[in-house]
Order: structure tokens, then C-alpha cells, then sequence
């Protein structure tokens, strides 16, 4: 019976975690502008994948190598929202067109950005 309630649980993380997966999958192809998708990229992942492997920990069991899962969960939730920031900036930085991909909210930021100062 317990058995059957962990692969229940199990079942529900990743499926849950493939879904949103496949919904940043889609965010990315619907956003119009590099900025947005690199958003919706950076968002969808970190939630995505760490469902998926709270699935595989829930089913597997709790040992050595669940641990070494939430390692993996802590690395990318630390390194993939930092990735998305440093590849917003340098799309920022070299796009010298940016005004007519998007709106432009704050110029002097970008003025900022471009000058490095």
C-alpha cells in the first residue's frame, strides 16, 4: 500500500514537472522578444526540473542518492536564474536595435549598460 502511494506521488511530480516543462516550451516560441523568452526559459527549467527529480527522489526512496538529487536541485536552482540574468544583460549590451525589438521602459539604464560605467 505504501508503495502505491509513493508511485502515486511520484507519478504526480513528474508529470506535473513535465508539464511545466512543455508550458515554457511553449511561453518561448509564443514571446515575441529574445528578453521575454529568456525569462520564461529561465523560470520554466528551474521549476520543471526540480519537480522531475523531487518525482525520481519520491520513487526511488530517501538514500545516498537522493541527497546527491538535492544537491543537483540546489546547484541548478542557484546557477540557472543567474545564467538568465547574465544572458538579459549581454542581449541588453550588444543589441543596438533594441528600441525597435521592445519598449524600452528605463533608457538610462540601457544607456548604462551599453557605456559600462
Amino acid at each position: 500500500m505504501l508503495d502505491t502511494i509513493r508511485f502515486i506521488i511520484s507519478l504526480l511530480l513528474t508529470l506535473a514537472g513535465l508539464f511545466v516543462l512543455l508550458s515554457g516550451v511553449v511561453g518561448i516560441f509564443k514571446f515575441k522578444y529574445s528578453l521575454s523568452r529568456i525569462h520564461a526559459g529561465a523560470l520554466f527549467d528551474t521549476a520543471g526540473i526540480v519537480l522531475m527529480v523531487l518525482g525520481v527522489i519520491v520513487g526511488q526512496g530517501f538514500d545516498l542518492t537522493s541527497l546527491k538529487m538535492l544537491i543537483i536541485i540546489g546547484i541548478l536552482w542557484l546557477t540557472s536564474p543567474v545564467s538568465g540574468h547574465l544572458i538579459g544583460r549581454l542581449e541588453i549590451t550588444i543589441n543596438d536595435e533594441l528600441e525597435k525589438d521592445m519598449v524600452v521602459m528605463d533608457e538610462r539604464m540601457v544607456r548604462h549598460e551599453k557605456e559600462g560605467d
